[in-house]
C-alpha cells in the first residue's frame, strides 16, 4: 500500500492530473465504463444486498452518472481563478483565489450503497485534480470487485487504485500520510479514522449517520406522507444513512398515520415482502441478529416477521414506543420504524436539541409557521419538507452532517471544494511602490496607515 501511495505521489508531482482537459477526459472514460458495465453493477448489488435492478440504477448507477454529467458541464467554470476585491492597503495589486487539488486522497466507502458511495466522492476528487486510493467495504464483495475492474479499465494505478480487504487493510491505509481522507460509515469507525488522521495532521471529511427524525403533524397530508415515508424508510431494506429513523407525531393522529403506513407497505411491497424479489435484504447475519433484537412483540403493530435464511425482515412498524426503549437508543439502520407520539411539540423539539445531531430531519406539514420554527431551531445535516431522502439526489446542494453525524460535505461544486484547497494569490504591481510600510515610521506614515486600515 505504501508503494501505491508513493507512485501516486510521483504521478501527482508530475502535474499530469492538473489540466482540466485531462480531468474531463478521464471522467468521460469513467462514464463510458459505468454505462458499459451497468448490468454487471446491478447484478453485483443484487448479490450483495438483494437490490432490484430498478433500485440499483435509481439509487447508485444513475446518481453516479448524474454527478459526472454535472462536472462535464461545469468543471471549466469551477476550476477557473476567481478575482476578488483588493484592499486599499494593497493598492495597486490584484487578488486571486485559485482552486488547487489537495493531492493524494484516500476514500473509504461503506457497504450499504457500495457503488455510489465509492464512486461519487471519487468523481469529485478526480474533478478537483487529485489522485485517489479507494477502499471499498469487504462486506459488499461482489460490488467491490466490479469497482476494482472499472477503475483498472479506466485509470492507471498511479492515478486511481483500489485496495480490497477488511480491518487490517483499513488500519494500514490510515497509518499512511495522505493529503486528505474521505470516510463514509459508522460514527464508531469515524472516530478511529479521525484519531489516526490526527497523527499525520491529515484533514478529513466524515459522512456518518444518526437517528434522523421524521415529524408528521396534524396539518400534513397523511396519505401522501405515508407513501413517501414508506418509500424512503424501506428503500435498501432500511439500510440508508438518511432514512427516517423514527416518526414523531401528535397522539391524536397516531392511529390514522399507522393505518396509512400499513396500507402503503402492503401496496408497495405486497402481502409477502419476505418473498418479494424487489425488496432487499440485510447485509449479513450480525446486522440481522442486531435488528431482530430490537423487535418487541408487544410493540409490533405491523410486520415483524423475519427469515434468517434469507436475511430478510419485513417492513415493520412499532407502536407504544418511548424514548427509554432500546430501539430509541441507537441508529436502527434497518426496516424497523418506531412511531413515537407526543402531546407537546415544544417538548419534543427541546429533546431533539439535547440529542446527538442527526444527519437528516424530515417534516410533513402544511403549517408554514411550524415548518419555519423547526427548520430554524433544529440542528441537523440536511433534510426535506413533505418528503424524505430526496435532498441527497441533487448535485446542486451540499450533502453532509453536523456534529455527531459528520463533518464536511460533497456533491457537485461542494464536492469539488472539499477536494480542493483555495489558494490565495496577491499579484503586486511593480510600477508603483507605496512607502508607507517601510521604516522609518514618521507621523505622516502613521496617519496614512490609519487611513488605509480602518
Amino acid at each position: 500500500m505504501n508503494d501505491i501511495l508513493q507512485k501516486q505521489r510521483r504521478f501527482f508531482a508530475s502535474g499530469q492530473t492538473l489540466p482540466v482537459k485531462t480531468r474531463l477526459e478521464y471522467l468521460k472514460k469513467l462514464r463510458q465504463a459505468i454505462i458499459q458495465r451497468q448490468g454487471n453493477i446491478c447484478r453485483a448489488l443484487q448479490q450483495d444486498l438483494g437490490k432490484s435492478e430498478m433500485e440499483a440504477y435509481m439509487c447508485e448507477v444513475g446518481l453516479a452518472l448524474e454527478e459526472i454529467a454535472y462536472f462535464l458541464k461545469n468543471l471549466h467554470k469551477l476550476a477557473k481563478d476567481k478575482t476578488v476585491p483588493t484592499s486599499l492597503a494593497n493598492f495597486p495589486a490584484k487578488s486571486i483565489i485559485r482552486p488547487v487539488p489537495r493531492g493524494n486522497v484516500l476514500i473509504i466507502s461503506p457497504w450499504n450503497y457500495p457503488f455510489l458511495l465509492c464512486v461519487e466522492p471519487l468523481i469529485d476528487a478526480i474533478a478537483a485534480g487529485n489522485t485517489a486510493v479507494l477502499k471499498p467495504s469487504a462486506y459488499a464483495a461482489h460490488t467491490s470487485e466490479i469497482v476494482r475492474q472499472i477503475m483498472a479499465a479506466v485509470f492507471p494505478p498511479e492515478y486511481v487504485s483500489v485496495v480490497r480487504g477488511g480491518r487490517a487493510e483499513n488500519q494500514e491505509l490510515l497509518s499512511l500520510k495522505f493529503d486528505y481522507i474521505f470516510f463514509t460509515g459508522s460514527a464508531t469507525v469515524g472516530k478511529e479514522v479521525l484519531r489516526q488522521a490526527a497523527e499525520n495532521l491529515t484533514p478529513v471529511s466524515l459522512e456518518l449517520g444518526g437517528k434522523s427524525p421524521c415529524i408528521v403533524d396534524e396539518s400534513a397530508n397523511i396519505a401522501l406522507a405515508a407513501r413517501r415515508i414508506v418509500f424512503g424508510k424501506f428503500l435498501n431494506c432500511g439500510q440508508t444513512c438518511v432514512a427516517p429513523d423514527y416518526i414523531l407525531c401528535p397522539e391524536h393522529i397516531q392511529k390514522e398515520l399507522t393505518e396509512a403506513l400499513s396500507a402503503e407497505i402492503r401496496r408497495q411491497f405486497g402481502p409477502d415482502p419476505l418473498h418479494n424479489e424487489a425488496y432487499g435484504r440485510i447485509i449479513n447475519e450480525k446486522h440481522f441478529d442486531r435488528l431482530v433484537g430490537l423487535l418487541s412483540k408487544q410493540q409490533v403493530v405491523f410486520g415483524g416477521r423475519s427469515d434468517a435464511g434469507l436475511l430478510k425482515i419485513e417492513p415493520t412498524l412499532l407502536g407504544g414506543v418511548s424514548w427509554q426503549d432500546k430501539v430509541m437508543k441507537e441508529e436502527i439502520f434497518g426496516p424497523v420504524l418506531p412511531i413515537v407520539s407526543y402531546t407537546s411539540l415544544e417538548e419534543e423539539l427541546e429533546r431533539l436539541e439535547s440529542c446527538s445531531r442527526p444527519l437528516a430531519l424530515y417534516i410533513f406539514s402544511s403549517n408554514q409557521k411550524r415548518i419555519k420554527q423547526i427548520t430554524h431551531r433544529c440542528r441537523y445535516g440536511g433534510g426535506c419538507i413533505n418528503d424524505v431522502i430526496m435532498h441527497l439526489t441533487t448535485p446542486y446542494m451540499p450533502f453532509g452532517g453536523v456534529g455527531e453525524s459528520g463533518m464536511g460535505c460533497y456533491h457537485g461544486q461542494f464536492g469539488f471544494d472539499t477536494f480542493s484547497h483555495k489558494k490565495s494569490i496577491l499579484e503586486q504591481k511593480t510600477w508603483l511602490d507605496l512607502p508607507m510600510r517601510y521604516q522609518p515610521y514618521d507621523r505622516w506614515k502613521k496617519r496614512l496607515l490609519r487611513l488605509f486600515l480602518r
